[in-house]
Order: C-alpha cells, then structure tokens, then sequence
C-alpha cells in the first residue's frame, strides 16, 4: 500500500547549505573548464619567452659565447658548455612545454635555469616567477589541454616496462606535493607584499619586490595576510587578480605585471590546497552537510514518491528543480537519452549528427541523489492504487508528472505514414535523411528522367517551423552542398515543394512574418504552395487539390498527436488527446497527477493555450515542481500557471530567419544569429553546445556537412 505524503518542514539552516553549495559548484565548475585554460596560457607564455631567448642565441652565437665567458659565468661548468646546455634547455623545453609532452621533465631543467640565471647573473623579478611558476609544472604536470594527459592512461596500461610505475610516482607527486606548493606558493606572495610593504628591500633576491610596489596598500597588506593563512583564498585572489589585471592595462610594457596575473589566476581557479583555512573550513562544513560531499542530504527512506513519466524538456525541468525537496524521484522514459527535438531537421539534413542534439539521462542526473531513472514504456496507469505500469512492473507514486510529449498526427490518415515520415524521434531524422541521400544516388544510376524527377521532388506537408526549417535546409542541402557530388544530373535540379493547408505560412507569426519566410523560401527555390490539401499519398507521390505530384520523398511536417496519456487516465482530453489539466496543471479527478507540456492542455497563455515548444515545456516542469514543493512542506501553494512567452523563432536557410517577440519582430541575418544563440543555450551540456557550434561554423564555411550515411532501411527510398 502506499503511504500518503505529509507536509514536512526544512531547516533554515537547509539554505545556508543550499547557497554554500551553490557557491562550491560554480567553483568546480570554474576549475574544470578555466582551469586547463589557464594552464595552457601559462605554458605558452613561459615558452615563448624562453624559446626567444634561445633563437636569438642561436642566431648571435659569437656573442652568447662571449656573454657566458666573460659577462655572466657560472663558476661551476665551462662557459662553452653551460652556453649549450642553456640554449638546449630554452628551444627543447619550451617546444616539450607548448603541446604539453614530457611537461614535469621539461619544466624541471627550465626552473633550475631559472634560478642559476637569478643567482649567478642579474636578479629580476620576472626570473622569480619562472621558477615559481615552473615549479607548479613540475609538481603538478600539464593541464587537461596536454599531451601528457592524453597519453597517461594508455601508458599505465601499457607494456612499456616501469611504465605503470612511473605513472604512479607522478600523480603521488601531484596528490602530496601540489598542498605543499600552494602553500609555498600563497606564502611567497604574501611575504613579497609585506615585504614590499615594510621596505625590506635586502630580500629582493628571492622576493619580486620591485614589480610589487604597485600593490603595497593597507588593504593589499589585509589580503596578503589572509593568503598567507588560506581564509578566503579564491576571493582574496580574485580581488588581487583585478589590480594585477589593472596594472598589466595600464602599463602593458610592464612584464612583470602579467606573472602576477598568472599567479593570483593559479589561486584564484584551483584553490588554496589542502594546508589551508578554507580546507579545514570546508571539511568541516562537509562533516556537518553531507550534500557538500556529494553525499545524501537526507534519508530517502519514507519520502514521498514523484513519478515523472517523460525526459523531454518538462520533464527534465522538473526534476532537477527538485533536488532540494526532501522526495524521492523517479524518471521514467522509453529512451535512455534526452532529445532536442528542434534540431532534428539538421540530424535529417546531414548538418549534425544525432549525438550533437542527445544527451543522455544518467548522466544529467549523476549528481541529484534524489533521483534515480528507469529506461522501459508506460503501459498504463493504476490511479486507484497510485502505480505506474511498465509492462508487468508497478512503479508507486505519490505524485505523478506526465510529461510524455507528442507523436504526429495524419488527421485519420495513418495509411500515409510509410510514405510520410514525420521528425519527432531520432529515428524519425536518421529514416528521413536515408530516404533524402538515397533519393539522390538512385537519381545517379537511373538513365529514366521521368524517374529521376520523381526521385528529386521533395515534398514537405506543412508549413510551421518544422516544415519551413526542413525546406529551407534541403534546398541548400541540394543547390550548395552536393554541386560536386555527381556526374550524371546536376542537384540543383533538384525540386523543393512545401505545402501548406492554410492561407499562409508560420500561421502563428504575424502576416509580416509569413510573407518575408515565403519570400525567403521562394528566393532559395522553393516551392511554395498554399490553401492546398493533400488529399492522398502513396509511394507513387502525392495528390494535392486534385493535382498528382510524382515524388518518391513525402516529409510530413504538418499535424501531431499528444501522447497515450489521456487513454491511461480515462479522463476528458481535446481533439488531439491532450489532457484538459486545472489552473495548477493538476488533472482534474484525479488526485495528484500533473501534465506538462504538448500532454497538457492549458489555457495558461492570456487565455489561449499554451503552444508546445520546449520553453514552455520548462516553464509547466519548473512551476509543478514548485507546487509538489508546496505539498511536501505545508507551504502555501502558488498562484495559477501562467505562461511567459518568450518569442517564436524559425531559420530561413543559412542567412535569414524570422523571430516574433510581440512586443517586437526580427528578421534577417541578426535574427539567423538569434536563432542560433537561442538554440544553443537550449541544448544540455557544454559539449553537445561545442559540437555543434562547431559544426555549424564548418558547414556554413565550406557548405559541407559531415554526416552523409546512408543507414538502415532495405536500399529503398520508401
């Protein structure tokens, strides 16, 4: 039987918590992407220095030779000698520390150069920071933007003798040396400060006293204490950073300025190490909030179950908004991957590939330990006995989000959808882009024109977003993309049809907007016919208005469906089989249940329903969430949901787009570059962001994409 939820109440103390580690996370993340940054800067930067030096010896060799005889000796090794040894050092270490190979053994040559040039020739500060900052390499090794690192692990697995040994010693080096350096290191700042400060300036020999003048202040004395002791190192840092950043602006002549930079920048990203205050600091606030340690914040034992049926956007959204509610959550999906549907065009146009615009769930959820995801269907549901069926399993909830999205609608007409495959799965995008590569290598072998116009007559039913987006991509794929590719027919022969039932294009864009998108389309080729019903399709083509168009590839763009949900329910739904849900996304009869997204219907939107984009998927995830969060801790329940419409975007091609705000409308390239920014920032994680950056940079560069199989199916283009 399953427990009913009782409010429950959180500690203010729960949000001190909660903000501390907020705070943690943007460091970790802060130390993950700027730290091999960082790294990297500092590399070239020692580098380039000593690699100059090196080929301005090698050039003026009389001269080096004569300097190291006469004007700087070392009293230990021949003059000729320590002038090759030197030079070899400055080219050899500084080529090994730029890709990052052999890093700790380059770097440790370059530090002990530094210090015979500090202590037998002439003391400068920009020698002290060498061998600091050398010193760190050597301890420490290349960041992640290294050869070292892309090598280690297959060198500890390896059959190189004393290979995994080697490792081994190396990162021991790193686990127990690096506290001691940043130690060393926070203590070396602090006493060049103080010193600076007091005017000790005897100590100018292994303290850059001269290039610290800048930061002696009362304030800069306050900081230099605290960094000397570890309290508030990342801030302290920081703050020092800025006034070092200061001074390299104001006098860029000023080298030494720069290495100050670098040194704040290593404190600021990575952290006091261990032998400091803020360590001590955080062990004990780890022992005190288990959360900070990645550990359960509280017992999952007894909670109050949420069930959310559905990783799309809505359901993803309310999830993570719950990590902090003491409940128990479980994800559940037919796929193991989260999916940005809006991009499925680029996957069936060969711009991208299906793991640029997926992500999978686990991965989304490693962190929430409140959290956990099932992969299997939804069967139906038990409200009577509060379960979810996934086959013969019962999952129990106390509360249930449904956030199961849409399929497409052929408006009576399944009979067509062999014919016309719609772009609503991955599936969908890797089928349509067989059919659409295919279609133009079996106009290459066949020597029948009328064939080969039917297999280069793209038809797209539908003229919303996805139907304007995917005849705009496939009439570039056709006319720029391919010019090369064939002998036997040109593809910019290719024909691009897009029909709308309307009287207009992107009917939810204002008039403006429609008639630019057609006019748009028209300029690239395309086809454009409106008020135009399809009355039949089969594999021979279409009949539109009476009139048969031969085309072997029918895109269906038109009409979709909302998910079982309604029949799983047995409650009251609209023509498309949305659920008709209350002001709070409740479902009505049916306690405790939600539906989010293109399940629900909800009048949310000045009284008009809410559209189903992936914002608005959000927004109805993020306020469920807040309501669930309100039952659970006897809180006040939040007003009706209330849609913010954030605009409505669609792209023309590679230069144009248009984009409605209401208040205000875009077209044109400054849209396209909207567009772009908006659908970025909507994807999940850095690298499916990177990648398909990326990919667009090079596509729309060099006209070509890089994902051109031809995969699945039986050989056919239907």
């Amino acid at each position: 039987m399953v427990t009913s939820a009782s409010p429950r109440t959180v500690s203010p103390v729960t949000w001190v918590a909660d903000a501390i580690g907020w705070i943690g996370v943007v460091f970790r993340f802060a130390e993950r992407s700027l730290g091999p940054v960082v790294d990297l800067l500092i590399r070239l930067s020692l580098a380039h220095s000593f690699f100059v030096s090196g080929i301005l010896k090698i050039s003026h060799w009389d001269t080096a030779l004569t300097l190291s005889r006469y004007e700087y000796p070392v009293s230990w090794m021949d003059p000729v000698t320590a002038a090759y040894i030197g030079v070899t050092i400055e080219l050899l270490g500084s080529i090994l520390l730029t890709v990052g190979l052999a890093t700790r053994f380059a770097a440790l040559p370059m530090l002990i150069l530094s210090l015979v040039i500090q202590l037998n020739y002439k003391a400068l500060d920009e020698q002290l920071f060498w061998t600091a900052l050398f010193a760190y390499f050597v301890v420490r090794g290349a960041g992640s933007f290294s050869l070292d690192r892309g090598l280690s692990r297959g060198l500890a697995d390896s059959a190189l003798p004393l290979a995994a040994l080697g490792v081994r010693l190396l990162e021991a080096v790193t686990r127990y040396g690096l506290p001691v350096y940043k130690l060393l290191l926070r203590s070396w700042l602090a006493a060049t400060i103080i010193a600076a400060w007091f005017g000790l300036n005897h100590l100018a020999l292994l303290l850059p006293l001269a290039s610290a003048q800048v930061l002696v202040a009362p304030t800069a004395v306050l900081a230099a204490l605290l960094l000397a002791v570890g309290l508030g190192t990342r801030y302290v840092a920081l703050g020092l950073l800025g006034t070092s950043l200061a001074m390299a602006m104001m006098d860029p002549q000023t080298t030494e300025s720069v290495y100050w930079l670098m040194a704040f920048a290593l404190l600021a990203v990575h952290g006091p190490g261990r032998l400091s205050l803020d360590a001590m600091i955080n062990r004990l606030l780890k022992r005190r909030f288990p959360q900070l340690d990645g550990k359960p914040a509280f017992s999952l034992q007894g909670l109050p179950r949420v069930v959310i049926v559905g990783a799309g956007f809505g359901g993803i959204a309310c999830a993570t908004r719950l990590v902090r509610t003491p409940v128990q959550i479980t994800l559940i999906d037919r796929h193991n991957y989260h999916l940005f549907q809006p991009l499925l065009y680029q996957v069936a146009t060969t711009a991208l590939s299906p793991g640029d615009i997926a992500a999978p769930v686990r991965g989304l959820f490693r962190e929430q330990f409140n959290a956990r995801v099932l992969l299997g269907t939804v069967t139906a549901i038990d409200t009577a006995n509060r379960q979810v069926l996934i086959g013969e399993k019962r999952e129990p909830y106390d509360y249930l989000v449904l956030a199961t999205g849409a399929a497409h609608s052929y408006f009576g007409h399944d009979e067509w959808k062999p014919y016309a495959p719609g772009l609503k799965r991955v599936e969908d995008a890797t089928e349509v882009r067989r059919r659409l590569l295919l279609a133009f290598e079996l106009a290459e072998a066949t020597t029948d024109l009328s064939e080969r116009t039917r297999l280069l007559t793209f038809l797209i039913v539908g003229g919303g977003p996805t139907g304007v987006e995917l005849a705009g991509a496939i009439a570039e794929l056709a006319r720029f993309g391919m010019e090369k590719d064939f002998r036997s027919f040109d593809p910019a022969q290719a024909r691009v049809i897009l029909v709308q039932a309307g009287p207009r294009l992107l009917p939810t864009f204002p008039e403006t907007l429609s008639a630019i998108t057609k006019r748009s389309l028209e300029q690239l080729g395309v086809e454009v016919l409106i008020n135009s019903r399809v009355d039949h399709i089969d594999d021979d083509g279409v009949l539109i208005n009476g009139q048969r168009i031969p085309s072997k590839t029918v895109l269906w763009a038109a009409g979709v469906t909302a998910s079982p949900a309604g029949r799983w329910l047995k409650t009251e739904c609209d023509n498309a089989g949305r659920l008709k849900v209350e002001p709070d996304l409740s479902v009505g009869g049916v306690p405790n249940v939600f539906a989010i997204g293109d399940t629900a219907l909800a009048k949310s939107w000045q009284g008009k329903p809410v559209p189903g984009l992936a914002p608005a998927a959000k927004q109805g995830g993020n306020y469920v969430a807040e309501v669930i969060q309100a039952k659970v801790l006897g809180r006040k329940q939040p007003g009706p949901f209330e849609y913010k419409h954030l605009g409505s975007l669609a792209t023309i091609g590679r230069k144009a787009a248009v984009a409605d705000f209401g208040f205000v409308t875009v077209t044109g390239a400054f849209a396209w570059w909207l567009w772009g920014g908006v659908h970025l920032a909507f994807l999940i994680g850095a690298r499916n962001r990177i990648s398909v950056m990326l990919d667009w940079f090079w596509s729309y560069l060099t006209f070509q994409s890089g994902t051109r199989l031809i995969t699945g199916g039986s050989g056919h283009a239907n």
